[in-house]
């Protein structure tokens, strides 16, 4: 009978721990998720990059096709490095979302830690 307060007892004081151990874990940084800056900075070239190469690629193709070399390379060209810029702006605004969403959960959680301490 002891032994089973005991027990109780036991795990009753590894759950507080553990529960103590979560709230003061670090927070998973940037890195940890796979986001660097840098990474998110290659992902933007190689938007761009990719948008110019298939508009060349199209360009050149129908150029070759109609005979007509210098016209739709240079006009697939242009919407392709629009089309590059415009996917680099909505990966930034997504950034720039989880960037202030990410604030945003900073700035709640000590607020949350306070009102639990006044009750």
């Amino acid at each position: 009978m002891a032994n089973d307060a005991e027990q109780a007892r036991l795990e009753a004081l590894e759950k507080r721990i553990a529960a103590a151990q979560a709230a003061h874990a670090p927070k998973r940084s940037a890195q940890a998720d796979g986001h660097s800056q840098a990474q998110m900075a290659w992902r933007m070239v190689i938007e761009l990059v990719a948008g110019l190469m298939i508009g060349f690629g199209i360009g050149y193709g129908l150029d070759t096709l109609f005979g007509t070399m210098p016209i739709f390379l240079v006009l697939f060209i242009l919407a392709g490095f629009a089309a590059g810029v415009k996917t680099m702006l909505r990966s930034a605004k997504e950034m720039q979302a989880k960037g202030l969403a990410d604030m945003d959960a900073a700035k709640a959680a000590p607020v949350a830690a306070d009102d639990e301490e006044e009750d």
